[in-house]
């Protein structure tokens, strides 16, 4: 699961709802078939390629390293999700300004956290806001 910019407090992205692939990257399946067409086609003769007899170890050695990877990656993006709920956790009872989609600018306290899909936005006077609308926090804020 990818965690959005938008639910980071502090985040500088916009959540962009359209995502656009770049026909010049490769993705993680395109990879693996072109890693299964190379393991299933070696080369032992020394005709149409390196000729080692070995020319399938590579590709096994990409797949695994791109396994580890995918593995490192979930990981990494559990531990944002998590951190990204201890940061709205934190700021229950607290007083925030926060950037409104028509209002501009509400000033109030975090009256509760909500969780979809383990992703969190804070709630105030009844109005949920993404962490990355969060401008400011703290005791002294200018209601501008």
């Amino acid at each position: 699961m990818d965690i959005l910019n938008d639910y980071l407090v502090g985040a500088n992205n916009q959540v962009n709802n359209t995502q656009q692939k770049n026909n010049a990257m490769l993705d993680q399946e395109g990879f693996l078939k072109i890693i299964a067409a190379e393991i299933s086609n070696p080369s032992f003769d020394g005709e149409g390629g390196s000729g080692s007899q070995t020319d399938f170890m590579g590709p096994l050695i990409q797949l695994s390293m791109l396994d580890q990877m995918s593995v490192l990656t979930s990981s990494i993006q559990s531990t944002m999700m998590m951190t990204q709920q201890q940061q709205a956790l934190s700021l229950v009872g607290k007083k925030v300004k926060v950037l409104g989609l028509e209002e501009g600018f509400v000033v109030g306290t975090v009256e509760k956290v909500r969780f979809s899909n383990g992703l969190a936005s804070i709630q105030i006077d009844g109005t949920n806001y993404s962490l990355n609308n969060v401008v400011e926090v703290g005791d002294a804020i200018d209601a501008e």
